[in-house]
């Protein structure tokens, strides 16, 4: 297996772009946001959109995707993390197999500053995410419209 990493220096293809885009949105399962933003989340990242930028991380078996996550930069370092995990997803066949583990120990190796991350309380990865180190600091509240 091997991890790929892109950011504004190793870009993305279009085709690149789709393959992750249509890959996080078929295996978020209950979790997953549109693909549009999915697919926005990954071109700011690799700053084909205005922002600061950020990493896509994918994890494949031979050229087959089995894992993806994307960070974005947030640039807020001195009143929110540097950092916030968009999106993850494993491919079903390979759960259980230390994808998640690796990819998220490789964004916490690669990322500078600290990462957040938003997830639902009915997610079962919290036990991961809590194993791996991270924390709940707040209650996030939104105003929907």
């Amino acid at each position: 297996m091997e991890i790929k990493i892109f950011d504004a220096f190793t870009r993305l293809s279009t085709m690149n772009i789709n393959q992750i885009t249509n890959f996080l949105h078929k295996y978020s399962g209950d979790f997953k946001d549109s693909k549009f933003g999915i697919r926005k989340s990954i071109m700011y990242a690799a700053k084909e959109i205005p922002g600061i930028g950020g990493y896509v991380l994918v994890i494949e078996d031979a050229t087959d995707i089995v894992g993806a996550a994307v960070v974005n930069k947030t640039g807020m370092k001195d009143y929110i993390p540097e950092n916030i995990l968009v999106n993850l997803a494993i491919k079903p066949s390979y759960r259980g197999k230390g994808i998640a583990k690796t990819l998220i120990r490789q964004l916490k190796s690669y990322c500078k500053g600290s990462i957040a991350l938003h997830i639902n309380p009915e997610n079962p990865a919290i036990a991961l995410f809590k194993k791996e180190g991270f924390k709940v600091a707040n209650i996030e509240m939104r105003l929907m419209r």
